[in-house]
Order: structure tokens, then sequence, then C-alpha cells
């Protein structure tokens, strides 16, 4: 045992004397073997260590065995969980996974891109994120970065996209390609950015989206024609729309239709057609929104013929060719409105009062802005005879010297969303001194913007929330009164300084 010993402590030493052999104390078994460092030039030969069973037969006990890196299973530890347990070092601690990808949800999207480059631990917290983001919001210079980061989101359902680069091909086979679980898509562009989308692209693209049931797209001014089939397809905004040389939109599933149509002279988009075919192509439209120059009698009379006897809301702005005739064919094909927009039209006091006839227990919002034919008594019958009434916009109808008036722009509310409208000419002059009176119980928005013919006003509205009397610029400060005690937003630009502070009064002591 001694010899054996002296072997395994030394085996490359050579006693001193031949006939003296020097021994060593041996150390216990539990601290293990010294290590010692080989001698330079010199490879230090590794034993094969001796069976087990020999050790045991000669008295030996059995070796330690190793120390293994097992922290996660020692009993002092939790073991290692799943997939949702893990943790990631920040700072020198543990934090949960699950944490830190919680805390990048509630980033933007340029967060969660600057946070995935950090390390490999945080480019997967953001992978989690972007697989089980629902909706994005993204302002993209270059259809590189769509391209890249829309394969990762599998579940997206809503894209919004505020483009400041031009929108073409590319970057429509990437949306055509990604997302399959896509329901909405909302694409606006920046002031510089060209939309060069083509008719055939997005047909393309709604017929690839068998999801998609939103498509709201503006800047589309080189479409050439409209060729749409979709089942799914709910609600569809176009804006910008310029001479469309084809108009077919066949989704029975629609209940809401925008179309803008720019205001060029060489805009010649045939709207009789297009109203004719909406009734055999979309049977469940509830809401149009039409704006467009070429509105006409004829075109308001095809709607009638297309039997869009569901309708609710309708909107049929910045048509000049429209007169009282329109607003009989809208009485005949519409049931029930809720809403009606006739802004920008030529018609008069008789087309209000039919308006009455037809909608007194259905209609809520009116707006007959930029109507020079309409005059105080149109809008007080309309008061009177409308009980259910909640908005009235009469911007610019009752105006004076027009000749002084500056060309301009106006924001109108429909459908919970804000329309920009220029002025139109007018087609007769309003008398210069006109008194309003309006009492009404549920109105709760009044606009009379621009109403420079209006000198005296009288509201009598005890639900009235908001009051507009930008540039009323005849109105006198001793000829007003307000007598509306939940008035809050009174919108006086351009009025005179004494007309403002009888305002100020009068709101204070109501």
């Amino acid at each position: 045992l001694l010899l054996l010993a002296a072997r395994q402590a030394a085996p490359a030493a050579a006693p001193q004397d031949a006939g003296q052999l020097q021994l060593r104390p041996m150390r216990p078994a539990q601290e293990g073997p010294r290590l010692q460092p080989p001698l330079p030039g010199r490879r230090r030969r590794r034993r094969a260590p001796l069976p087990l069973a020999l050790l045991l037969r000669r008295g030996h006990p059995p070796p330690p065995r190793p120390l293994l890196r097992r922290a996660l299973l020692s009993p002092e530890k939790k073991p290692r969980p799943d997939h949702d347990g893990r943790t990631m070092e920040l700072g020198g601690r543990a934090v949960p996974v699950d944490l830190v990808v919680e805390v990048l949800r509630r980033l933007g999207p340029r967060g969660v891109l600057d946070a995935a480059a950090v390390s490999r631990a945080w480019r997967d917290c953001a992978d989690r994120v972007w697989r089980v983001a629902e909706e994005l919001r993204l302002r993209p210079a270059a259809a590189g970065l769509l391209g890249a980061l829309l394969p990762r989101c599998a579940a997206l359902s809503r894209l919004v996209l505020h483009m400041e680069s031009d929108v073409d091909a590319t970057m429509l086979s990437c949306l055509a390609f990604s997302c399959p679980s896509l329901e909405t898509l909302e694409i606006t562009m920046a002031d510089k950015a060209i939309n060069n989308m083509t008719g055939e692209e997005l047909s393309r693209l709604v017929s690839e989206k068998h999801s998609l049931s939103i498509l709201k797209i503006g800047g589309c001014s080189n479409l050439g024609f409209l060729n749409l089939s979709s089942s799914s397809l709910n609600v569809l905004w176009l804006s910008d729309l310029c001479s469309l040389s084809e108009s077919v939109i066949s989704c029975p599933n629609m209940s809401e239709l925008s179309l803008c149509f720019t205001q060029q002279s060489t805009e010649c988009t045939d709207l009789v057609s297009l109203m004719d075919g909406l009734g055999r192509s979309c049977p469940n439209l509830r809401n149009l929104h039409i704006s467009s120059i070429q509105l006409s009698n004829e075109a308001v009379s095809a709607l009638e013929g297309a039997n869009l006897r569901g309708l609710c809301m309708l909107s049929l702005i910045l048509g000049s060719k429209m007169t009282d005739a329109a607003v009989a064919s809208i009485v005949r094909s519409c049931a029930s409105l809720a809403l009606l927009d006739l802004s920008g039209s030529s018609i008069s006091d008789s087309g209000v009062g039919m308006i009455c006839k037809a909608f007194p227990h259905t209609l809520s919002r009116l707006l007959l802005a930029l109507c020079p034919n309409i005059t105080t008594c149109g809008i007080q019958a309309a008061t009177a005879q409308l009980p259910l009434l909640q908005l009235m916009d009469c911007g610019m109808s009752l105006r004076s010297n027009l000749q002084n008036e500056k060309q301009g722009a106006y924001f109108g509310e429909i459908n919970g969303r804000i329309r920009l409208c220029p002025k139109l000419p007018t087609l007769k002059k309003q008398p210069m001194r006109q008194k309003l009176i309006i009492k009404h119980d549920n109105l709760k928005k009044l606009s009379l913007w621009g109403c420079s013919a209006i000198d005296a006003l009288y509201v009598k509205c005890p639900e009235l929330i908001d009051l507009n009397l930008n540039t009323c610029t005849n109105l006198h400060p001793e000829r007003l009164l307000l007598q509306c005690p939940n008035l809050k937003n009174v919108h006086a630009f351009g009025c005179q300084d004494m007309l403002i502070g009888a305002i100020k009064n009068q709101v204070l002591l109501c």
C-alpha cells in the first residue's frame, strides 16, 4: 500500500538514494488528490484509474463523486420552470421574462426595435412581443421596415400605417403575404408621400385577404378603376379618388362606404352608374358617404333606383348641382335616416321642409353647411319639427357681403370623424340682417360658423353643450341671448370683442 501511494503521489520523481525509499503521508480521501502543474517541456502521462471492484476488494473506500453543476436541481433551489417562467439577468438580478415582455408591450414600435438590438435575450423578448401583437401603428420611411417586421406578427389583426415614403407594389406584396389574421388596414399618406397603388393591385390585395373587414386608404389618385369583390369586407374608405373609368364594388356584407373624390376640374367619374350598382352589389349598406363635385340630381335618382332602404346615414356633399329634386329622391328611397348631410348643395327651405316631414322620428343629425339657398326660416323649421335632433350644422349658409369674403375651409363632423371641405360659390345673396330663434329640448351641438348675415340670435336649448359662432361678424352683443345651462364650449373666433364679453357674461350667468 505504501508503494502504491508513493507511485501515485510522485510518479515522475526518482529517489535520491537507490537503496532508500522516501515516503510521503497520504491526504485524506475526502479532500481529493493534490493537483501539481506538469513540468515544463514534459508531458505528464495520465494513468488509468483502478476498477472500483478492485479497490473495494483491497479495502479502499469508494472515491468521492465529482461535483456536477446541477444547481437548478439542488434542494435549496426550485427546478427550472417552463417557457413562461424564464428569467433574464438585468443589473445583476434575475427578472422574469414575462415581466420584460409586458414592459416592452407598453412601448411603441420604435422602442421595441431598439430593445431588440441590445442582446440575444432582449431580441427574444422583442420577438415574443411581435408574435402576440394584435394592433400595430407605424410611420415607416421605407418598405424594407415592413418587410422585416410584418412576417413576425402572426397574430396581427389591426395595422395602421402613416406612410412617409411612397406606396408601391413591393409594400403591397409584403402586406398580401404577411399577417394572415389581418382584419383592419388603414393607410394614410404624409405630405410628400405618393400612393402609386393601381386598381389592379388594390383588387388583388382585397381578394387575397380573406379576413379583411375594414379597409381605409388615402391618396388613391392613381387607381384608375375600382373592381373589388370580397365577402368579408364590411367598411371601405377611399379618399382622393380621381376619374375612375370603372366602379364596381361587389361586397354583399358591406355596411359602410365612403368615397371622396378630388375637386379637380378634370374629375369625370360616372356617379350615376356607381350609384345604380350599389343596390345590387351592396344590398346591406347602412352608411354611405360620397364627396364629389359631380353629384347631381341624376346621381341621387340612381340611388333611389338602387333600393337601399336600410340606409341610416347618408352624406352627399359638395354637390352644388343637387336641388330639392335630389331631396325628393332621398325621401322616397330612404325610410329611416339618423344622419343626413347635404352640405354644399343648392337645396332651399322647401327641401328642408321635406326632410322634416319624412324623418321626424329618426333624424338626430342634420348638416346643411354651405347651402346658400337656406334662410333662417328653414333652420327654425328644422329645429321645431325634428324633436330628436342633437346636432345641427348651418355654417356658411347665412352669409352677407359675398364679394368681400375670402375662400377658405371649414371643419364639420360626420360619422365621428373630421372632414375638410372648401367653400363653394353661392347662388344668391342673403339679406343683411336676419334674426334667428332656436328652441329645442334635445339639441347638444349647434354650429353657425360664418353666418355673417345674422345680427340677432336667441338660443334656448337646455341640453346644448357646444356652440360655434366663429366669424359671426355682424352679430350684435345686445341682441344675443343664450339660455343654455349646460353650455360648456363656445367658439367665437373672429368675433367682436364686445360680443365675446357678452358671451362670457351670459355663460357665467347660466
